[in-house]
C-alpha cells in the first residue's frame, strides 16, 4: 500500500485509518518520521485499533444476540409447521373415519328403508288377508269348517297386524335416527374440513415466514462473518503496531523508571494487562532491572555456586534437576558465559531443620531456566529473534506473557493478587507489596505525580 505518513500533530484531525494503514502495511515502519514522531504515531495507532477492536467486539456481540433471536424464531416457527401438520394429520383421520361412519350409517339405512318397505308389504298382506275373511258369506264359513277356526284366524291376523305395525313403527324411528346421525357426520365432516384448510393456510404461512428468517438468518450469519473477519484484520494490524511499538522503545541494560514505563506499556499491551501492575512485579523481582542477581552458579552436578562480590561459597544456587542444564543452553545460545552470568542467590528457607528451595533466577523479571524455556517460542515468533532473559524488552514481555496466562488479563485486583500469588509461587507479603507497587505506578500514570512514600518504594 502506498501513501504518506503525515508527522502527528495534536491540533488537527488526522485521518488514523489511512495512516495506520501504511504504517502496519509498510516494512519500514515510519518512513520519513523522526524515531519521536514514529513513536507517538505508533501509540496513536494502538489506541486507534485497540478502540476499532473494542468496536467491532460490541457489533459481534449484538450480531450473536441476532443470530440467537433468528435460530429461535427459525425453532418456533418449525415447531408450529410441524404442529399444525399434526393436526392437519389428525383431521384428516378424523374425516376419513366419519366418511366410513356416514357410508355404513348410509348402509344401515337403506337396510332400514328396505325393512319398512317388507313391513308394509306384510301390513298390506295381512290386511287383505282380513279383508277378505270379512267378505266370505256366512253358508261358506260354515261350509269350510268350524265356526271359532274363522275367528282364531281372524284374531292371529289382528295380532300379526300389531306386531308388524309395532315393527314398522320402531323401524321407521331407527331411520329418522340414523338420518339424523348421518347429518351430524357430514356437519362434522364440513366443519373439519374447514379447520383443515384454516390449519393449511396457518401452515403455509408459517413456512413463509420460516423461509423468510432463514434469509435474514443468512444474512446475519453473512454479517457476523464479515464483523469476525475484520476484526481478525483489525487485530492483526494491531499486534503489528504494538511489535513496531516495541522494537521503538529500544532500551537496553538496566532501565531508568520512564524508560521502563514505555517497555511496560509496549509488552502489556501486547497480552492485554495493565502497566502498572507488570512494571509493579519487575519492580519487585529486581528493582527494574538493577539487580538481576549476586551469584554465579560454579558446580553443574550439585548446583552450588558462589557470591559475586565476596567469591563464597553459596549452596543451592540452581537446582540440578531442573534447572542446570536449561540454563546452560540458554547462555550458551546467547554467548554468554554460564559460569559468569549473573543469577539469584538461594534465599535460605528451612522446612522441618530441611532446607527448601533455590534461586538461579534470571534477568529483570526473575525467570528459572526451566520456565524462560516455556515462552522461547512464543517470544520468538514475537521478537523475530532468540529471546534474552536479561534483555529488557524480552523479559518485560516473557513476564506480561506469564502474568496473562496467570489469570490477570482479568485486570481486577482479585485476579492480579492471585497472578502475583503464583509468579513468586507463594502468597503472602510478596502479593500485597506488588499491589502496593502496582498503585503507585498506576497514579503516576493517571496524574504523572508520585508520593514520597511511593517513591522510596519504587526507587
Amino acid at each position: 500500500m502506498c501513501g504518506v505518513i503525515v508527522a502527528p500533530n495534536f491540533s488537527i484531525a488526522v485521518d488514523m485509518e489511512s495512516q495506520c494503514a501504511i504504517v502496519s502495511e509498510s516494512p519500514e515502519g515510519c518512513p520519513n518520521l523522526s524515531s519521536a514522531d514514529c513513536k507517538v504515531l505508533l501509540q496513536q495507532c494502538a489506541d486507534y485499533y485497540d478502540q476499532q477492536s473494542a468496536k467491532l467486539a460490541q457489533d459481534l456481540t449484538k450480531t450473536s444476540a441476532q443470530k440467537n433471536t433468528l435460530s429461535s424464531q427459525i425453532s418456533n416457527l418449525k415447531n408450529k409447521i410441524s404442529g399444525l401438520q399434526a393436526q392437519i394429520n389428525q383431521s384428516n383421520v378424523m374425516v376419513k373415519d366419519l366418511n366410513i361412519q356416514i357410508s355404513d350409517t348410509q348402509f344401515s339405512i337403506n337396510k332400514t328403508s328396505d325393512q319398512i318397505e317388507n313391513a308394509r308389504n306384510q301390513i298390506i298382506n295381512i290386511l287383505r288377508s282380513v279383508y277378505e275373511e270379512d267378505q266370505k258369506p256366512s253358508f261358506v264359513i260354515l261350509l269350510e269348517g268350524d265356526l271359532s277356526d274363522f275367528f282364531s284366524n281372524l284374531a292371529y291376523l289382528d295380532n300379526l297386524n300389531t306386531s308388524v305395525s309395532t315393527l314398522l313403527s320402531s323401524t321407521q324411528n331407527l331411520k329418522v335416527y340414523l338420518e339424523g346421525q348421518q347429518t351430524k357426520m357430514g356437519d362434522n365432516v364440513d366443519q373439519l374440513q374447514k379447520t383443515i384448510a384454516l390449519q393449511i393456510l396457518q401452515k403455509q404461512e408459517n413456512e413463509q415466514n420460516k423461509t423468510q428468517q432463514d434469509q435474514y438468518l443468512k444474512m446475519t450469519e453473512a454479517q457476523y462473518q464479515q464483523q469476525l473477519k475484520d476484526k481478525q484484520a483489525v487485530d492483526q494490524a494491531s499486534a503489528k503496531i504494538k511489535a513496531m511499538l516495541f522494537q521503538v522503545v529500544g532500551v537496553s541494560k538496566a532501565p531508568t523508571f520512564g524508560e521502563a514505563l514505555e517497555v511496560a506499556k509496549s509488552a502489556a499491551n501486547i497480552v492485554g494487562i495493565r502497566p502498572a501492575f507488570l512494571l509493579a512485579i519487575i519492580s519487585q523481582e529486581s528493582a527494574i532491572g538493577r539487580n538481576v542477581g549476586q551469584c554465579y552458579l560454579t558446580d553443574p552436578v550439585t548446583g552450588a555456586g558462589k557470591k559475586i562480590s565476596t567469591g563464597a561459597v553459596v549452596n543451592r544456587i540452581m537446582k540440578p534437576t531442573r534447572d542446570v542444564q536449561p540454563f546452560i543452553q540458554i547462555t550458551t545460545a546467547l554467548g554468554r558465559d554460564p559460569y559468569a552470568t549473573p543469577v539469584s542467590c538461594w534465599i535460605p528457607a528451612y522446612v522441618g531443620g530441611v532446607p527448601t528451595g533455590w534461586g538461579g533466577a534470571m534477568g529483570p523479571a526473575q525467570f528459572i531456566a526451566s520456565t524462560w524455556n516455556l515462552f522461547i517460542e512464543r517470544l520468538t515468533s514475537l521478537l523475530g529473534k532468540m529471546p534474552d532473559p536479561w534483555a529488557i524488552k524480552d523479559s518485560f514481555t516473557a513476564s506480561a506473557m506469564y502474568l496473562s496466562d496467570l489469570g490477570a488479563s482479568k485486570q481486577t485486583a482479585s485476579a492480579e493478587n492471585t497472578a502475583a500469588g503464583r509468579y513468586y509461587g507463594a502468597a503472602g507479603a510478596y502479593n500485597s507489596g506488588v499491589m502496593r507497587r502496582a498503585t503507585c505506578i498506576q497514579t503516576f500514570i493517571d496524574n504523572g505525580t508520585m508520593s514520597a512514600s511511593c517513591e522510596s518504594l519504587i526507587f
